[in-house]
């Protein structure tokens, strides 16, 4: 009896399943044996079952995809030593490779090469050394590269070009020398700064912000300014008019003849008494202003500043609250005044004195003069206004900031400054005191010795640069969450509407304070700080009306970046354009915690518990619902709960050290080794 004709066929394909469920295993068990090797080399404290090959896809840190190994995740993983030939390079699906934070040395197999599927390379926080790894430019689907933190050198290499696809690059912190090459991949993300770059920023590299080029003295170009003999950079020169030897406008060329050559003749002529009428008006605009320099030759004044000198009439006044208001012609009494006579009766005093807060209300410890007389040095730029660090000839230094866009009224500015000023905490940076006319608003502040919060974190990453620990960052959040908590403790509708790092100010010993509160309200809203800083609260449509609520958003944020070392704006490497609340929520809830870290906060092992537990307040504090955010009150709690916590934690495990010293025992782990974490 013959078979029936679809048996044959249906042998064939459960011959090709079995045949394919063979070489999954087989692909699946080859990829395990490349990670045993991985391991054997340096990581060897991984609970990895090396019995069963099979069971590769549930490794710590291994992800699969039809079967085969995808991702490779250890992050902050204690691995060290070189990686070996024969390892990563065979796993020829794996499309994310995430080693960073560990102590990883030497040079990158070439074989890493054969791993054609790699997209993501993430290696930052070891200690690779050599050239530029070759293997890498041999990966033609590379989207994201971070070798930065490492201590590679060499020049970097021009063949970086060739990767198409590439849209972050981070070189930053490195020993990588000569100059830059070209690059035509679309970068979306791109950092060499501290390295030992020289020459001329390439101009497919000019319109990246100045952060990716700094710490090296020898870079010239693009957002460093213009290199040796290089002109700086110009508008368009205006159209001249067309000489009539050019072909296209020649008479005896143009199909009008010698008529165009007419008009040509007319309009150099038109041009010709332009450039005298223009000549003319320039030399008596030069001497306006010579006369105009010359009648204030005799004043003195602070070039920084640049505000009117006082009338001999000034005031300065060591005000109350609220001043009261002087009305022409009304009969009012004299103000008290430091250093000058008194006002007379019934003569304004708008736009001519100092108004002092809290202690300085009393005595006056300066006046008006004093400033204008002033060095000043321009400490930063931001939408409300410029910050100037003013050395008086006392000796005494003050922050001054000079606001601009304030449309509002004097009576209405007074009312809202002396509520401002009125602020008066241990974790506020004090207002002393404010100087208002009509064209110059000026806010009196004590000078911060240490700088903000954002440089500190963001600033030199390189070799000379102070780590910050685990301590001083939890001391900086609790002490700027007891400023807001104060803040929001004078009313239900008091908020500071702007919280971010670079107006959390440091004082000696790393003392933190709260700054810049209120002053949103001051400036119309084209000076109002943009959504896109990252900071702002997504139910925030008027950034000159923030509630409690999204100020605790806007806190959630700065203790997010305390955790990461990330700025809020800065896209997460495997989430292109993802803010810093949604990319640790993501990998969080990928329960890859420890990898969204700072690489200063995983040296302390004693502390991660802590380490966590202020990462989810955090994430309370970022909810996208306002009414599921906590209050200040309750963060202040947590903070202080957490950081006592911490405090019994390391002197535990002092005094287990002083225990082991004791005994002979105690072998003293590298300061450059990273912790593990548990995934």
């Amino acid at each position: 009896m013959r078979s029936p004709p679809w048996r044959p066929m249906a042998r064939l394909v459960l011959a090709l399943s079995l045949l394919s469920a063979w070489g999954a295993e087989a692909d699946l068990a080859d990829d395990a044996r490349a990670l045993l090797a991985f391991r054997a080399a340096v990581g060897r404290h991984l609970a990895w079952n090396a019995t069963d090959l099979g069971s590769a896809c549930s490794w710590t840190g291994v992800t699969c995809d039809g079967g085969r190994v995808a991702m490779l995740r250890l992050p902050g993983r204690a691995l060290a030593g070189d990686v070996p030939a024969g390892s990563l390079g065979n796993l020829t699906a794996l499309h994310t490779l995430s080693l960073r934070f560990n102590a990883l040395s030497g040079s990158l197999p070439a074989d890493l090469a054969s791993a054609t599927a790699l997209q993501n390379v993430i290696l930052n926080g070891n200690k690779l050394s050599g050239d530029f790894p070759p293997a890498i430019l041999a990966l033609p689907g590379l989207v994201r590269l971070a070798l930065d933190g490492n201590d590679l050198s060499g020049p970097i290499p021009p063949a970086l070009a060739n990767l198409t696809r590439l849209k972050v690059l981070l070189l930053n912190n490195n020993r990588f020398v000569g100059q830059i090459p070209e690059l035509t991949a679309q970068l979306q993300q791109f950092n060499v700064s501290f390295n030992q770059l020289n020459g001329s920023i390439p101009s497919s590299l000019r319109s990246k912000p100045r952060e990716a080029f700094l710490g090296m003295t020898g870079l010239c170009g693009g957002p460093l300014g213009p290199c040796p003999g290089e002109a700086s950079p110009s508008p368009a020169p205006a159209v001249k008019p067309s000489s009539p030897t050019t072909p296209a406008t020649d008479g005896e060329n143009s199909p009008n003849g010698g008529e165009n050559g007419e008009k040509n003749k007319k309009l150099s002529g038109g041009a010709i008494a332009g450039i005298a009428i223009g000549s003319v008006l320039g030399a008596a605009l030069l001497l306006f202003l010579l006369i105009c320099l010359c009648r204030r030759s005799g004043r003195t004044k602070t070039p920084a500043l640049q505000m009117p000198p006082p009338s001999p009439t000034s005031a300065l006044v060591a005000g109350s609250r609220k001043p009261p208001e002087v009305t022409s012609g009304a009969a009012v009494a004299p103000m008290n005044t430091v250093g000058h006579p008194q006002v007379s009766l019934g003569q304004s005093t708008s736009g001519k004195k100092l108004v002092f807060f809290g202690s300085a209300a009393n005595v006056a410890p300066f006046d008006l003069e004093d400033l204008l007389r002033a060095s000043a040095e321009v400490l930063g730029k931001g939408a409300i206004g410029t910050t100037y660090k003013a050395v008086l000839e006392s000796g005494a230094t003050v922050a001054v900031k000079r606001l601009k866009d304030v449309t509002m009224s004097e009576p209405e500015f007074r009312d809202r400054i002396a509520d401002i000023g009125e602020l008066q905490h241990e974790f506020i940076v004090p207002l002393r005191a404010y100087y208002y006319s009509k064209d110059e608003k000026l806010l009196v502040y004590d000078f911060m010795p240490m700088g903000s919060l954002s440089a500190l974190l963001h600033g030199n990453r390189g070799s000379g640069r102070t780590p910050l620990n685990w301590a001083i960052r939890s001391s900086i959040a609790l002490a700027a969450a007891r400023g807001l908590e104060f803040i929001h403790s004078t009313s239900s509708s008091t908020s500071h509407g702007n919280i971010k790092s670079s107006n959390i100010l440091l004082a000696k010993s790393y003392q933190a304070r709260v700054t810049d509160n209120g002053l949103a309200t001051l400036v119309g809203p084209s000076s109002t700080p943009s959504r896109t800083t990252g900071y702002r609260a997504p139910e925030v449509t008027d950034p000159r009306r923030v509630s409690q609520k999204a100020d605790v958003y806007s806190f959630g944020v700065l203790l997010l970046e305390l955790l990461t070392g990330k700025a809020p704006s800065q896209a997460a490497l495997n989430d292109e354009g993802v803010d810093l609340p949604r990319w640790v929520q993501s990998v969080v809830r990928s329960e890859w915690t420890a990898e969204v870290f700072d690489m200063e906060l995983l040296r302390h092992q004693n502390v991660e518990e802590q380490m966590v537990q202020l990462l989810q307040l955090a994430i309370d504090c970022v909810a996208q619902v306002p009414d599921a955010r906590p209050t200040m009150s309750h963060i202040v709690v947590r903070i202080d709960e957490i950081k006592k916590a911490s405090e019994i934690a390391e002197g535990i495990d002092q005094q287990q050290n002083a225990l082991n010293l004791a005994d002979g025992e105690y072998q003293a782990e590298s300061v450059d080794g990273p912790a593990h974490f548990a995934p």
